[in-house]
């Protein structure tokens, strides 16, 4: 991911709505949720929440796809990791500094804590 993508990114997700609608897809997995369903969850305006899934879907961090009438929108999770990833980049490596954030064993950012030898 370069500089430009990553701003683009994470403009999309600096908005409330927009990064609990994020999140909410990164739950649903590959399958995604319909455009209605997503809007009773989050409790927004249909023509709100329009706007906040263009505003992703431009950034590349969801996708939309129709299935039958409906529009399912679905987290893209190769630009999500991907943004991890060139945020993680340069991490020091030092386990007690960034342990819960980077693991560079594996080579992107990590939810759970490595746990080291004492």
């Amino acid at each position: 991911m370069d500089q430009k993508r990553a701003i683009a990114a994470l403009g999309a997700l600096a908005q409330e709505t927009r990064l609990e609608l994020f999140r909410l897809l990164v739950t649903c997995g590959p399958q995604g949720l319909p455009a209605g369903v997503i809007a009773e969850r989050l409790g927004v305006l249909p023509s709100s929440l329009s706007f906040h899934l263009q505003q992703l879907v431009h950034a590349g961090l969801i996708t939309q796809r129709r299935l039958s009438r409906h529009l399912i929108y679905s987290a893209e999770y190769g630009t999500m990791n991907a943004l991890l990833v060139y945020l993680t980049e340069n991490c020091c490596g030092r386990d007690a500094v960034c342990a819960p954030v980077c693991d560079p064993a594996i080579g992107y950012a990590s939810a759970t804590p490595k746990t080291t030898a004492a």
